[in-house]
């Protein structure tokens, strides 16, 4: 089992799901029609570290973040 937490302005509560790699996240994430406007804004981070790569194997415990994009000053 691994958790997705939301960040920003997503404003969605982190959920837990069964996933082998983040393509698997991607693709659970799509279903959810809350989401869609965001995902292809939005960075990845595994356990804190930014990765790109949909292949990326998971193992139980991991957390991904989900990171919209911010403007500041």
């Amino acid at each position: 089992m691994i958790q997705v937490e939301f960040l920003g302005p997503i404003a969605k509560a982190p959920i837990e799901m069964e996933a082998a790699t983040l393509a698997d996240v991607s693709q659970k994430l799509k279903e959810d029609s809350t989401l869609t406007q965001w995902l292809d804004k939005c960075a990845v981070a595994l356990n804190d570290t930014m990765v790109n790569d949909l292949s990326t194997a998971l193992k139980d415990g991991d957390r991904v973040s989900i990171l919209p994009p911010v403007c500041g000053g």
